[in-house]
């Protein structure tokens, strides 16, 4: 599949038949219970939800109601001094000169509470240290009282409730940490992996669609476990380990459970990274942990997902130092070493990273088998595509071979996703079917992206942008070694003003000079066109250079499609599930390098000409195109024929 487009940050930017369902709420949904029949099939069963009395909740409970009682007493402890009035001192001092003040209460020498003769109650606080006062209330015969007052039983509660939360919160983080509320301190270093019983794996060899070669190997593994005895008495040992290397949404984790389901036995899932915490020491603990689950648990499988995780080249970190990912690797190492084969317990383990896994963990012994899950063919495709849609109502003329042979260089995975987006776009237009229409668009989908409609282009930036889109378009056309143009568009799609998109017509492992040549062309369309048309170019190209840019350069120093011949010029990049080098070395000298710029810009050249001459040549037909482009926005292969009066092709990759 390839994918010509602009940065827009480089520019400007009949079901009525069938009897209805009965509805399930949505609280219910998931759970697929209907309250109303249970109601129905129990009516003794009280309807008001059922209270949860569990030692915890009895414990939170009687909590709450501690805190409760509390304050209500604080509250009426507290009555005395809420109901009486607070005055200042120079009105106490009026009251007792006026002979009003029968008796006064000192309380911790600063605070006095007196009685006023019509029985009211207030109190005050002396701001100063008055001499004088006892004298007073002696001349005009008020009765004092002096009281020592005690700390009360709130300033004790608020004293002591910041530690109480402080400790109480300490000791919830603790028990998290350690595994739970019911777990103990060992249990933070206990392995986390997923335990499968052998009545829990439902998955089977039937289950996966396609990858022959992969369940060929794994079916020897799937045998030693049925039949250990078969290979033990001629002396054969099975592969201690297994590695699944290959690009993600393949189907590794798949293939797994599935020999688990072919054996019967039982299964421990564990990601990589589940064995490696902040803590030292953990990660190992964890390593015993699982292998000594699986001892127990004989016949077994133990997988690990994401083996690189933990099974990175030791001193291969930017720090260089010995960290808990080593050490982790270390216990791995010495567990596998020690494990008998006659046990009946296998580990499976998968990746796409192999290139970065430490060379011990590789060798026999170890996990010497090494099995790689590969992207599927059209046979497998569509396999997998009937795999998806058990679960769908689908139309009788969906044709799943079609959307197999459409749909090259996708994933299991990709295909599920295409699968569901199909379904949706039915449920959205209320059909209670999918279609091929369906598929059309949820394929549309996934290789576009979201069409963004409320991104509105001028006239002026829609014409450039067509014109951009029709010289990419336009070459397909005039060049005999690409694929077929599948459809261009120049609604915004993500960060793309527009999108010109071919697809093959069938799986293609190689690419020989001719097509890469006229690869390049197709990149450079665009640019032309603009040139062409506007007499300048704009920066929406600078996608489109670096395209033709990284082949030309690729095809010089990793390809020989050179005059500098047979000689490679640094490291292949690999794809993607192989991995990349953080740094490129310069294996060359600078005269050499010189050489190889040369060689870049000549190949460029040559095929910047080839494309002015080509769209100059059919200038008339690239303007039928952008016009076409401007009216409908949206135009595919068979349109395009149409427009330049083309005779239709004898394959198409439309579905509809």
């Amino acid at each position: 599949m390839k994918i010509v487009n602009k940065e827009d940050d480089k520019r400007k930017e009949n079901p009525s038949e069938e009897q209805p369902k009965p509805k399930r709420d949505d609280q219910n949904y998931w759970t697929g219970r209907d309250p109303q029949q249970e109601q129905q099939n129990n009516p003794n069963k009280p309807k008001g939800p059922k209270l949860d009395f569990s030692r915890k909740n009895r414990i939170a409970l009687g909590f709450f109601l501690f805190l409760i009682i509390t304050f209500v007493f604080m509250l009426f402890s507290e009555n005395k001094s809420l109901s009486t009035r607070d005055v200042p001192y120079s009105s106490f001092l009026s009251y007792v000169e006026a002979n009003q003040v029968s008796a006064v209460e000192i309380q911790d020498k600063d605070v006095i509470t007196f009685a006023l003769k019509n029985n009211m109650t207030a109190s005050t606080r002396i701001p100063y240290d008055d001499t004088k006062l006892m004298e007073t209330l002696k001349e005009h015969n008020v009765q004092v009282t002096g009281t020592v007052k005690g700390v009360s039983f709130l300033q004790i509660i608020l004293q002591l409730l910041p530690w109480v939360i402080f400790i109480g919160f300490t000791i919830m983080l603790w028990r998290q940490t350690r595994g739970g509320v019911g777990g103990n301190v060992m249990s933070f270093s206990k392995s986390r992996a997923k335990e499968y019983m052998e009545s829990d794996v439902k998955t089977t060899f039937d289950d996966v669609a396609g990858q022959k070669e992969a369940k060929y190997e794994l079916q020897e593994v799937v045998e030693f476990l049925k039949h250990p005895v078969k290979f033990q008495e001629i002396g054969a040992k099975i592969p201690k380990g297994v590695l699944l290397v290959g690009p993600p949404g393949t189907g590794k984790t798949l293939l797994a459970k599935a020999v688990a389901g072919e054996a019967k036995v039982t299964f421990f899932h564990m990601s990589g990274s589940d064995f490696v915490e902040m803590f030292v020491g953990v990660g190992a603990s964890r390593v015993r942990d699982l292998f000594e689950q699986g001892r127990k648990n004989s016949p077994c499988i133990l997988f690990i997902d994401e083996l690189d995780a933990v099974g990175r080249t030791r001193g291969s970190g930017l720090g260089g130092g010995h960290d808990e990912r080593e050490q982790t690797l270390n216990q791995l190492l010495v567990e596998m070493d020690g494990f008998d084969t006659t046990t009946g317990v296998i580990v499976v383990a998968a990746t796409n990273r192999p290139d970065v896994l430490d060379p011990a963990l590789l060798r026999p012994g170890r996990f010497d088998r090494q099995v790689v899950v590969d992207m599927p063919d059209v046979a497998e495709r569509e396999a997998i595509l009937e795999i998806h849609c058990k679960r769908i109502k689908r139309e009788s003329g969906v044709d799943l071979n079609k959307i197999a042979r459409a749909t090259p260089g996708t994933s299991g995975a990709d295909l599920a996703n295409l699968v569901n987006e199909a379904a949706l776009f039915a449920a959205r237009s209320g059909r209670t079917k999918v279609t091929m229409e369906d598929f059309e668009m949820g394929r549309d989908k996934i290789l576009l992206g979201v069409a963004k409609h409320s991104k509105v282009l001028t006239l002026e930036e829609k014409r450039a942008t067509a014109y951009h889109e029709a010289g990419h378009a336009l070459l397909h056309y005039h060049l005999k070694n690409l694929d077929p143009l599948h459809k261009v568009t120049i609604i915004p799609h993500g960060r793309a003003l527009g999108l010109t998109i071919s697809l093959p017509e069938k799986d293609a492992y190689t690419k020989n000079r001719s097509s890469l040549i006229d690869w390049i062309k197709v990149t450079m369309g665009g640019y032309v066109a603009e040139d062409l048309v506007y007499g300048e170019t704009t920066t929406g190209t600078s996608n489109d250079i670096k395209q033709a840019t990284e082949i030309a350069r690729r095809m010089v120093t990793e390809w020989g499609m050179s005059n500098l011949g047979f000689v490679g010029y640094g490291k292949e990049d690999e794809p993607l599930f192989l991995g990349r080098e953080i740094t490129q070395h310069k294996e060359f000298s600078d005269d050499t390098a010189r050489k190889i710029d040369a060689e870049v810009v000549k190949i460029l050249d040559e095929a910047m000409a080839e494309t002015r001459k080509i769209l100059g040549e059919n200038r008339g037909q690239l303007d039928i195109l952008a016009e076409a482009l401007v009216e409908r926005e949206t135009l595919d292969d068979a349109d395009i024929r149409e427009l330049l009066g083309l005779p239709p092709a004898e394959s198409t990759t439309r579905l509809v």
